[in-house]
């Protein structure tokens, strides 16, 4: 396993590798959202079922729009999500139709968050485009918040460690609804 500073992890991504990285609260797996070979490994590593969906980081809003149906939402309801980004606070939004099911999972919508942490926004601007995350556990148990463990229980199943520290927050994000301004989650 590679540990590589955030600029340096493109050629990694790109060629569909599993990446573990800091963000505001825990360590968080990710890979390209457009090759389903790589978001299978990753649902894969993390023993999570396709159907509960994935979520997208991005460092703009404007890296999300090739993914959203903003068409179905409104206005207020787009102004209110980037009035809480960057930040920690995911919207659930509605999808565009060719979006892999392994990113939705069984829903309509998807995840997406607008991220302040430095190395997520690094990540996603050297991509130029949003990353899938999800937290480095394997499913049902608790997220890792150092990168000792990443290497001990992560390090033969994905492809790099991104060298950075972790945000000051110390729960997960809040979830929103983006139609019906549902909090699903309350977190920071």
């Amino acid at each position: 396993m590679l540990q590589l500073q955030p600029s340096a992890v493109a050629a990694v991504i790109n060629q569909g590798g599993v990446i573990a990285y800091p963000t505001e609260a825990v360590f968080g797996l990710g890979c390209d959202p457009d090759n389903d070979s790589a978001i299978e490994k990753l649902l894969a590593v993390k023993q999570r079922p396709w159907q509960k969906g994935l979520i997208l980081v991005a460092s703009s809003f404007e890296q999300l729009l090739p993914y959203l149906d903003i068409t179905l939402l409104t206005e207020q309801q787009l102004q209110f999500a980037q009035s809480k980004w960057p930040g920690p606070f995911t919207f659930v939004m509605p999808i565009k139709s060719h979006v892999s099911k392994l990113l939705c999972g069984e829903f309509d919508s998807i995840a997406v968050r607008v991220s302040a942490h430095p190395v997520v926004r690094e990540l996603c601007n050297t991509l130029n485009k949003p990353l899938v995350s999800t937290s480095a556990n394997l499913a049902g148990e608790q997220p890792v918040v150092d990168a000792q463990h990443i290497i001990t229980d992560f390090s033969d199943k994905i492809d790099a460690l991104i060298l950075g520290q972790l945000g000051e927050q110390r729960q997960p994000s809040t979830i929103i609804d983006a139609r019906s301004g549902q909090i699903l989650r309350s977190g920071s």
